[in-house]
């Protein structure tokens, strides 16, 4: 069963580390790192168990320890999207997840684009998260009464409530959310508090019960590393903070050293596996955040040439025909459509003809460089390219100037009865939106503009 399935899904050999390319998986079939001895029945089942665990969704080998150790956690995430990647056209988000992030960091532009998705990813667990600690916070309360006696007992009950009066102004902050930028230091300061609080409490506790229990330190250091979505360094940070704290507590407090000495390396390895579970869940968090935008990209974008689809203009021209309409500025559209395009590819073939949409598409990108201009691919042989901000005039002068730059390009065109090389023909209309006005409009009048270039012998610019 688990070979079957396996094999259903093998990736090309071609998207694995040179260092993989050695020999062959007995299951998969998949290039690695082990040696003949890799066909055995240990590594068999293995291949099959990791296979099973991620539900037939990520095939993935582990090397023998005999030929070299197990792959790393690394490796083993990201085998799944290495295959794949080889036929999407370059882009940032491709390029990262093509480079890795192991140590869970991204090119400057996509970390902050990363740390602003996932402050906004984070905000409902944020706000789930600090009423819940409020109420686990108060609830030790009864702890402190069973276990302690006054008069320590009303020094706990001042340090509780004080802390639990910081969790209520962070918290109404957090509730409100109007200072996103505060979110994670509020968090941190939440959970500051709470284990600061809870390693004071713990050592004066000590100081009257030796049984007072010392485990509330590490519930905090995991609501550190689970609970409130701080990137792993935030978490690990905080946690260590709490930790040096406890034993300084302890330490001031008179705690046996033993004692000591066994509570810290118990804490210790709680946090060891904290840490753990918050590496893999922010890698899995930035996976998602690579993907999701990477599946956007592809969503809003033409595979031949690489420009806006049909799709995505359809979203931009009605956001800036809105936006233009608030600023009461122009907004221009110019269609053009390739002259004698069939006539192209029944002469030249039709992998001839897809590249000389690519070329087009290619003069017309860089016409459409300013942050709210686009080109697009409407499909076939036609293409669009919006402008804001630009008069009649100006928007013609463009049009203008693309035509010339495709017939600048030169490609031969023996069948065309205009020239004997490619060319356009370009329509252009240019409104300024009005209240009751469609943005439909826009587009009739480059529609019409761009039947007159055909009319008037084509490789023409009308307005």
């Amino acid at each position: 069963m688990a070979k079957a399935s396996c094999r259903r899904l093998r990736p090309s050999p071609n998207s694995l580390p040179d260092r993989c390319r050695k020999a062959c998986c007995t299951v998969c079939g998949r290039p690695c790192r082990r040696s003949s001895r890799s066909r055995t029945t240990g590594g068999v089942a293995l291949c099959a168990k990791l296979s099973a665990l991620t539900g037939d969704k990520l095939v993935t080998h582990v090397a023998s320890r005999y030929g070299g150790g197990l792959l790393s956690i690394y490796e083993v995430l990201v085998s799944s999207h290495l295959a794949w990647l080889d036929d999407v056209r370059p882009n940032p988000y491709a390029d990262q997840l093509a480079k890795g992030y192991r140590r869970l960091r991204f090119s400057a532009p996509l970390e902050q684009e990363y740390r602003a998705y996932a402050l906004r990813d984070s905000v409902e667990l944020k706000r789930v998260s600090i009423v819940f600690a409020l109420f686990v916070w108060m609830a030790f309360l009864m702890v402190d009464v069973w276990m302690i006696s006054a008069p320590l007992l009303y020094l706990l009950l001042v340090i509780r409530l004080g802390v639990a009066v910081l969790l209520v102004f962070c918290g109404r902050l957090i509730l409100l959310n109007r200072h996103p930028r505060l979110m994670v230091p509020l968090s941190l300061a939440s959970i500051g508090a709470m284990g600061l609080g809870a390693a004071a409490i713990i050592a004066i506790g000590h100081g009257q019960n030796p049984f007072f229990p010392y485990e509330g330190v590490l519930l905090v250091c995991i609501a550190a590393y689970f609970l409130v979505g701080l990137r792993l360094v935030e978490a690990l940070a905080i946690s260590f903070l709490v930790l040096l704290a406890y034993g300084l507590f302890e330490w001031l407090g008179g705690l046996p050293a033993e004692r000591l000495f066994n509570n810290l390396v118990f804490l210790l390895f709680g946090n060891l596996i904290g840490a753990v579970g918050c590496y893999l869940l922010e890698f899995k968090s930035r996976q998602h955040f690579l993907i999701s935008r990477l599946m956007r990209v592809l969503a809003d974008q033409d595979s031949l040439t690489g420009l806006h689809n049909r799709r995505s203009f359809n979203r931009q021209l009605a956001r800036l025909w809105r936006q233009a309409q608030r600023e009461e500025v122009e907004l221009a559209l110019l269609l053009c459509d390739v002259d004698h395009f069939k006539a192209y590819n029944d002469h030249y073939g039709h992998q001839a003809g897809d590249r000389a949409l690519q070329r087009v598409g290619a003069v017309l990108s860089e016409s459409a460089r300013r942050p709210l201009d686009m080109a697009v691919r409407l499909g076939g042989e036609e293409f669009a390219v919006l402008l804001y901000g630009i008069g009649a005039t100006e928007a013609h002068q463009r049009g203008e100037a693309l035509r010339q730059a495709v017939q600048d390009q030169q490609l031969a065109h023996a069948g065309s009865s205009t020239a004997a090389v490619l060319t356009i023909s370009v329509g252009v209309a240019c409104l300024r939106p009005q209240d009751g006005m469609a943005f439909d409009l826009l587009f009739e009048h480059a529609d019409r503009a761009l039947y007159e270039a055909k009319a008037f012998g084509r490789n023409q610019v009308v307005t």
